[in-house]
């Protein structure tokens, strides 16, 4: 795969601060110097790969066609989990067979997954994200060959996974908490239950009272709780992986 303007995407959980971003970066230059390296995000729900799935899912499908996105949420770094490649929507992915890019292959057809042969002269035991998908992702902007070989969908993790996901899935710097829910799947007369709490529809912030709980649908396309000019996630005693009713 070559582009015009080679566009390599990071969806991590490293965080902001440490290293590792800058380290990954380094060895995609240091063969493919004309990419551009985008931070799409560093703070994926830590060692999750399941809630994070789903909000990757959701950010990948706004970016443009012809890029390399490296998923690098990885618990199981190090272990007997595959590497894996999947082509879907003209964009290549990158990152460990956990379930992280299950729902890339599950809302696709036409998807198709490999694993990664790949066989780096240097293989830290944990940090497969420098050592092998960041030479991978080089390669593949600079039309250098990629060992793969084919899998099955039925055969990656997360395969089984729902569309949907009624649970919480981020929760930003604002408080708010992004379910994996997709907003044009839920009507807006619809309303949530968190715990006790009823919440119900509105457009936007600035449509609701400060102070004032209600869900919408955000810029990434699921539903999210949000508090005008508050911490809906606070309020609410809201943390990864809690879960929440439609009715």
């Amino acid at each position: 795969m070559t582009v015009s303007q080679p566009l390599i995407f990071f969806f991590t959980d490293f965080g902001a601060q440490g290293p590792y971003l800058g380290q990954m970066e380094g060895v995609i230059l240091a063969t493919a110097w004309q990419a551009r390296v985008i931070n799409l995000l560093a703070d994926a729900p830590a060692a999750d790969p399941l809630h994070a799935a789903y909000l990757l899912d959701a950010l990948a499908a706004r970016l443009p066609p012809g890029v390399v996105i490296v998923g690098v949420v990885d618990p199981g770094v190090g272990g007997d989990r595959r590497a894996l490649m999947v082509e879907s929507a003209q964009r290549v992915f990158l990152g460990p067979d956990n379930g992280l890019l299950a729902p890339l292959v599950n809302g696709d057809k036409d998807a198709r997954v490999h694993e990664l042969t790949y066989d780096p002269a240097t293989l830290s035991a944990s940090f497969h994200g420098r050592d092998l998908f960041a030479p991978v992702a080089a390669s593949l902007v600079t039309g250098q060959p990629v060992p793969v070989s084919p899998l099955q969908r039925s055969e990656i993790v997360g395969v089984d996974w729902p569309d949907e996901l009624a649970e919480i899935i981020y929760i930003d710097q604002f408080g708010n908490a992004c379910t994996g829910l997709k907003a044009d799947c839920l009507p807006t007369s619809a309303r949530l239950r968190l715990g006790n709490v009823q919440v119900q529809h509105a457009r936007t912030f600035s449509a609701v009272e400060p102070g004032g709980l209600f869900w919408y649908g955000n810029s990434a396309g699921l539903v999210e709780i949000a508090c005008n000019q508050g911490e809906a996630a606070r309020r609410l005693g809201l943390s990864i992986g809690s879960a929440l009713e439609v009715s």
